[in-house]
């Protein structure tokens, strides 16, 4: 089984916090955090500056997680469509 899949078999927060606390590293997660934080504020429109500040995320982070936003895979927008699907029906 591939890591994919054993992501998926984690059936609450608590199990994942556990898999997670054991699978990286202190840095890791808060590099992953600190991604999706940037990608939150990038969504609300905010600006670079204002994200860098708030966030401490370099300006090649905010760049890579906005070219993720536009370009990628659309896997931040599925998860803000589960998340925040009162704002989707908005747009």
């Amino acid at each position: 089984m591939g890591l994919y899949q054993t992501i998926l078999q984690l059936k609450d927060e608590e199990e994942c916090y556990k898999f997670f606390q054991d699978l990286c590293t202190v840095s890791e997660l808060r590099a992953m955090e600190q991604r999706y934080d940037v990608a939150v504020l990038l969504r609300k429109g905010m600006i670079y500056n204002d994200i860098l500040r708030e966030t401490g995320a370099s300006s090649a982070t905010i760049s890579r997680v906005n070219r993720a936003l536009n370009y990628g895979y659309e896997g931040y927008q599925q998860v803000f469509a589960r998340l925040f699907p009162e704002e989707e029906k908005k747009e």
